[in-house]
């Protein structure tokens, strides 16, 4: 395994400038962004499609230093009604060309989340249904049979026609895709180049034990976040996992995302890659720094020296 980085977290440097802040901790590939949520700030994909020249620069620069893109990240929610899923959907359809101009094969990006019925004008991430009320089991057959599996159907061909060989989902919150079993529900209808980004993260929050979805997942794992999260004492004990304090709140929230090592332990994180290793993943890992208990520095520089001693090489 080798180490990149996400770069949105660097988003306050120039692209150069971000690639040389990066060569000064070794390491040499990016995930970048290209849109969805994230302002991509290190690139203009719409002038990349245009300019030849502009595209040739961006590669250039990477090349000039020996590093190169681990892969391209477009996470948002092509799935929401509104003008931004829109917007979305068509960040998801032209990163797939960037792709191909970039000899870029893998996208980093998340499975979206439709209303609950048609007509709804906001996403509905439904996460619990038993025998009542009955509604909310067809509503989820709704967002995945009417709405999700069709959208994916699209994506993947359209991806297939421009080089694109995996297409990692984030098993993040409020969207279809959030665990082993979402995602093998859409990639059982959609195709194998439909796999997960595990991001362990997500799961210890929500409860599961991301070295058991290793296992689970196999050959499904596309992908790997190195990104840490740290239940907090006194507060999980007493409300639970759900939380809906802003993250800007860390002092207050019953859980947080946190520097790798400042949530599990070394020996835990050298397991957790022992076991992505043994499933066949060789890949990158990409640390996804979004600690806001200190500062951006100081969390990149924490998490690469944890990542450094326990990824397996």
């Amino acid at each position: 395994m080798k180490l990149s980085f996400c770069t949105d977290s660097l988003g306050q440097y120039t692209y150069e400038e971000m690639l040389d802040k990066l060569l000064s901790y070794d390491v040499k590939a990016i995930e970048i962004t290209t849109g969805g949520w994230s302002a991509a700030p290190h690139l203009r994909m719409d002038e990349m499609l245009a300019d030849d020249k502009k595209l040739r620069a961006f590669q250039s620069a990477l090349e000039r230093r020996g590093m190169e893109i681990a892969a391209l990240n477009v996470s948002g929610n092509p799935l929401d009604p509104s003008a931004m899923g829109q917007a979305h959907k068509k960040a998801a359809f032209d990163t797939m060309e960037l792709a191909q101009r970039l000899e870029v094969k893998k996208i980093v990006m998340m499975s979206g989340l439709p209303p609950a019925a048609p007509g709804d004008s906001v996403p509905n991430w439904i996460t619990y249904t038993v025998s009542w009320p009955p509604v909310l089991q067809d509503q989820l057959n709704y967002q995945w049979n009417d709405v999700a599996i069709p959208f994916w159907n699209e994506l993947v061909a359209h991806a297939d026609n421009f080089g694109v060989e995996k297409i990692a989902l984030e098993n993040f919150s409020s969207m279809l895709v959030w665990n082993p079993e979402t995602l093998f529900r859409l990639r059982n209808a959609v195709g194998p180049m439909v796999g997960l980004n595990l991001d362990p993260s997500h799961l210890i929050w929500m409860g599961a034990d991301p070295i058991a979805a290793a296992r689970n997942l196999g050959d499904a794992i596309h992908h790997v976040h190195g990104k840490d999260v740290r239940l907090e004492r006194g507060l999980v004990d007493v409300n639970g996992l759900l939380e809906t304090k802003p993250v800007t709140q860390p002092a207050e929230r019953a859980w947080n995302y946190v520097a790798v090592g400042c949530g599990q332990d070394l020996q835990w994180w050298k397991e957790f890659f022992s076991v992505v290793r043994m499933t066949g993943y060789n890949g990158y890992v990409s640390l996804e720094m979004e600690d806001l208990t200190m500062s951006v520095e100081a969390g990149i520089e924490t998490s690469i020296h944890a990542l450094q001693q326990t990824i397996s090489r």
